[in-house]
């Protein structure tokens, strides 16, 4: 099963403009961009036969291929990763039976994340999309409630029916926990932004138009529910490690502080 991973840059970020080219210090005292230490992070995955990065800007095209990514140039009209994945294997002419939407905004993403994916897909040809959730630690629990308290957009979260098929996602911390019932372990499922899509239900996504809960969540994988294409979501194990997007500035100092730990 050809597998290859697009790695989804703009430029233009609402919430944090340039992201891609954003820098973040290494144990060692160095600077690396944040598309750099995601495209590592991709390419440190088994099973995948080629890694890209998808992107319509040619600053962040220029600085990926400085650090030796290969680049596909998409649409400025993409108006998110899974978009911009489409366009990326419409306009490159790339044939796979698997494309993975590694986000850019991620470099702490274990390989093992991914690679739980491509096993859940291959051993059940039935699933056309899949995603990772990861079981919130009481660590990152109280991460998420601090940044709603304060009106910061922080991870996201994933609700699931007993198949492991996605009933919802939401920038909300779902499900709602009454403060002084906390149970342990914690059933609040940070969703990672990963996502391996089957040809076809890629090509679906982008034939059916925008749906009001993806407007309004920001969220694209909320598209493939309202038009009832199931989203497998595969549990995964952190084995020990932290996870955490970089959603806006205030995520610098955490990712750092997590790269510092890991390294």
């Amino acid at each position: 099963m050809k597998t290859v991973i697009f790695i989804p840059a703009r430029y233009a970020s609402t919430r944090y403009p340039a992201k891609p080219l954003a820098t973040l210090r290494q144990k060692d005292g160095t600077q690396k961009t944040l598309i750099q230490m995601s495209w590592e992070a991709a390419c440190a995955i088994k099973g995948v036969d080629a890694v890209y990065v998808a992107t319509d800007d040619d600053r962040i095209a220029e600085a990926a291929r400085g650090f030796g990514a290969e680049v596909v140039m998409t649409s400025e009209a993409c108006e998110n990763g899974t978009a911009r994945c489409a366009d990326a294997m419409k306009n490159s002419g790339i044939d796979a039976d698997l494309i993975v939407n590694f986000q850019g905004d991620a470099p702490l993403t274990p390989p093992w994340f991914v690679e739980a994916l491509i096993g859940a897909m291959k051993e059940d040809a039935g699933v056309g999309m899949a995603t990772p959730v990861l079981r919130c630690d009481r660590d990152t629990y109280d991460a998420f409630k601090e940044d709603r308290a304060h009106g910061r957009v922080g991870g996201t979260t994933a609700v699931f029916d007993g198949a492991m098929n996605a009933l919802y996602f939401s920038k909300e911390v779902l499900p709602y926990i009454d403060p002084g019932k906390l149970p342990d372990p914690i059933p609040v499922f940070h969703h990672v932004g990963v996502y391996a899509y089957r040809p076809e239900a890629l090509a679906a996504y982008v034939a059916t138009p925008v749906c009001q809960l993806e407007t309004l969540e920001g969220l694209e994988q909320l598209r493939f529910l309202h038009a009832g294409i199931p989203v497998r979501c595969v549990e995964v194990d952190a084995r020990g490690r932290v996870f955490w997007e970089l959603n806006n500035p205030t995520d610098v100092p955490r990712i750092e502080k997590a790269l510092e730990a890991m390294q």
